[in-house]
């Protein structure tokens, strides 16, 4: 593929020196020219994609000009079975006459074009696309009807029949909306929905309306996937149908709204989180799935370190102080919290809560839901705990000043308060108060522990093959994991998603967290009260004290053979 270093590099996709490291690596781990290149982060799989197209005079395919979708009704899964699309990386993209389009990630396989000649029965016309990309596309094109396809053809109506109402249309027939919501079409389509989203370890279910399409999407293991789309004319329908069941008004879709609602499957008690969100085309709906059932809340599950869980329990079993946990929202907060609490609980120990909205139901602590409607806030349930004679407190989140300042004032006071910020670091969470306009000196009397985490995808344990890694990257991985005897690159094995029917296709099962876990030490509060906000001294203070970065945990995970370095380096950032 030298033709195609040259063209990257004279389309400026590459540098000179940047092509010469990737040929080197290349030839180092025995892999292609663009994998390299890839691992090495010089360049991305579409820059490759347009360049293949380049180099061949094959037209380029993709989700982003819509050219990467199969056409429905030409049963072109009976002329490319799915086996052999996953198997080989090929997509069956329409049949014209006796010509078969279809999109590859790698043209200059003649063999493949034979194959499928001789498969097909046609003439073959090459696109090119992305191995991701097309990956997604098989995905929704032979796996994405299953349960939801099934409802839709059992009950097909009148696809022409147009929606009664618009987003503008106020004369709104609300009886009408109602009847349709209780009708059996409709019933059984979410109920599809529902079962589906649950068989594939869906967190989150996506229901959005556009101007000529309604899209279903399911987030898995953190990364969204469309499903097969219902019908427009069902639209409103469905929606009303999810208010009902989440107690919402129907009649309101000009507002925001949230609420809940819960299923049994399996003799499973499943709770559903509700959020509607009035958009241009029509409301947006998207249902968090709480599965209680597949929560382990076990702190030696969560994916903590040894060091990091002893520093953690040792944090969380002190008389009293602060103690943060930072990360965006979906990052395994609650979770983790649910354990600590979990691990730390007894008979002799009073612990409340007020979160918003209560996820985990935790036996033997009291809990209590926000409810700012009537002005229960974490500030105003916060003061009326410490007339609860509480010995732990969890915040659920430190949104404001006057919850800072009250959840500080506890901790000073003989009480443990654990709390979450949204920061990009643990260390952050130092700025973010002193911002929020807490005194330094004070702060550094109080803070105990503060943490962060992240969450990575699991490589599937039944399908997961050894990769190929330039030597310099699996240097770089050894090194950045700051363990006390950091094994010989040459000698780990890395790995890399395949798919398989375990996992969906998706080369991964489940997810972990990675963390950084600062215990402060005397040098880190004297920083505090010296200097304030200085997040830098801060974290080399940590790290002479042996403390390590989220990338690091990330990197562990990787030589234990769990994730990918991908994965650990797409949610983290390089020191």
């Amino acid at each position: 593929m030298s033709n195609l270093a040259e063209i990257l590099v004279s389309s400026g996709v590459l540098t000179e020196d940047q092509r010469d490291k990737a040929q080197k690596a290349a030839t180092q781990s025995r892999c292609t020219f663009n994998e390299a290149a890839i691992k090495l982060g010089f360049t991305k799989e579409d820059d490759i994609a347009v360049a293949l197209s380049k180099q061949f005079g094959i037209p380029y395919a993709s989700r982003e000009n819509k050219i990467l979708k199969s056409e429905k009704g030409q049963a072109l899964e009976k002329v490319i079975p799915e086996n052999y699309a996953r198997e080989n990386l090929v997509l069956p993209l329409f049949l014209d006459e006796n010509v078969l389009a279809v999109a590859l990630s790698d043209p200059d396989n003649v063999l493949l074009i034979d194959n499928l000649k001789l498969l097909s029965g046609h003439e073959i016309q090459a696109f090119i696309a992305t191995k991701t990309q097309i990956l997604k596309a098989i995905d929704e094109f032979y796996v994405g009807g299953s349960a939801i396809e099934n409802t839709l053809n059992a009950k097909k109506g009148d696809d022409e029949i147009e929606e009664a109402t618009t987003v503008g249309d106020e004369r709104l027939n609300l009886d009408q909306l109602a009847v349709d919501a209780a009708g059996a079409q409709t019933v059984s389509l979410i109920n599809a929905i529902l079962k589906q989203s649950i068989q594939e370890r869906t967190s989150d279910i996506h229901i959005e309306k556009y101007d000529e399409r309604v899209a279903l999407r399911f987030r898995i293991d953190g990364i969204l996937y469309e499903r097969s789309p219902p019908p427009k004319h069902l639209f409103a329908a469905m929606i009303s149908r999810i208010k009902i069941l989440s107690k919402l008004d129907i009649a309101e879709r000009r507002l925001p709204q949230d609420g809940q609602f819960s299923i049994k499957v399996q003799n499973r008690v499943i709770d559903l989180r509700v959020s509607i969100c009035p958009c241009v085309f029509g409301e947006k709906v998207v249902m968090r799935i709480l599965d209680k059932g597949a929560v382990d809340l076990d702190i030696n599950k969560v994916g903590l370190d040894p060091r990091q869980r002893d520093d953690i329990i040792e944090a969380a079993n002190k008389p009293h102080g602060l103690f943060f946990m930072t990360g965006p929202t979906g990052s395994g907060k609650t979770t983790t919290l649910g354990a600590i609490l979990n691990t730390i609980k007894s008979p002799d120990i009073n612990i409340m809560t007020i979160e918003d909205p209560v996820e985990l139901k935790i036996e033997g602590i009291n809990q209590v839901q926000v409810r700012a409607n009537i002005g229960l806030t974490f500030a105003s349930a916060l003061r009326s705990f410490l007339r609860q004679d509480p010995d732990v407190i969890l915040v659920g989140e430190v949104r404001d000043q006057e919850t800072a300042q009250t959840c500080l004032r506890a901790a000073l006071t003989g009480h443990l308060v654990i709390s979450t910020l949204h920061t990009n670091d643990a260390l952050s969470c130092v700025a973010r108060l002193i911002d929020m306009g807490i005194e330094p000196f004070m702060l550094a009397n109080s803070l105990q522990l503060a943490a962060a985490q992240r969450l990575v995808r699991l490589l599937c344990p039944l399908c997961k093959k050894p990769a190929k890694v330039p030597a310099e990257l699996a240097d770089q991985v050894v090194r950045e994991a700051l363990l006390e005897t950091p094994p010989d690159p040459a000698s780990v094995v890395f790995y890399e998603a395949r798919g398989c029917d375990k996992c969906s296709r998706t080369g991964y099962s489940g997810r972990k967290a990675i963390y950084e876990v600062y215990k402060l030490n005397a040098a880190m509060k004297e920083i505090i009260y010296r200097y304030g906000a200085d997040v830098g001294k801060l974290k080399k203070a940590g790290e002479e004290a042996g403390m390590w970065t989220m990338r690091a945990s990330g990197f562990r995970k990787v030589l234990n053979g769990l994730t990918t370095i991908d994965e650990v380096m797409s949610v983290t950032v390089s020191d």
